[in-house]
């Protein structure tokens, strides 16, 4: 088996995000409104501090495939098949990216995640809830 060279952090996201469209917070709030999944994968510490987004489904993000693979034992109810349009959202839009590249290699291809994560969708005035 051949090993490839290795990469940054920083190219291995260009190249992850290269493979599917990501979405501003306007677009993330309309993608809901259709029927998409918001999921925030940020830990209980930045939720408690920054607060939430309405409507947002709660992974952390080592549950995430589990939770979301339509075909798995552990999924929630809105890992309904394949053709879910699920939008991950992380604080400032990184690690999310890194999870929707995860979804799409269990076969959610239109998997995407939030530019600028849970930082954008605040600094764009949209509705946040405190816990």
């Amino acid at each position: 088996m051949a090993v490839s060279a290795p990469v940054g952090i920083d190219e291995l996201l260009e190249r992850i995000r290269a493979g599917y469209t990501r979405v501003g917070p306007e677009e993330a709030r309309a993608a809901w409104r259709a029927g998409a999944v918001l999921v925030d994968i940020r830990y209980q510490a930045l939720r408690e501090r920054d607060g939430l987004i309405p409507g947002a489904l709660v992974v952390e993000r080592n549950e995430l495939e589990w939770r979301l693979d339509p075909q798995g034992s552990h999924r929630v109810p809105e890992a309904t098949g394949h053709d879910l349009r699920v939008v991950v959202i992380c604080n400032e839009g990184y690690a999310s990216s890194l999870a929707a590249a995860s979804l799409h290699a269990l076969g959610l291809h239109r998997a995407t995640d939030l530019a600028g994560g849970f930082q954008a969708w605040k600094a764009a005035g949209l509705p946040v809830t405190t816990l």
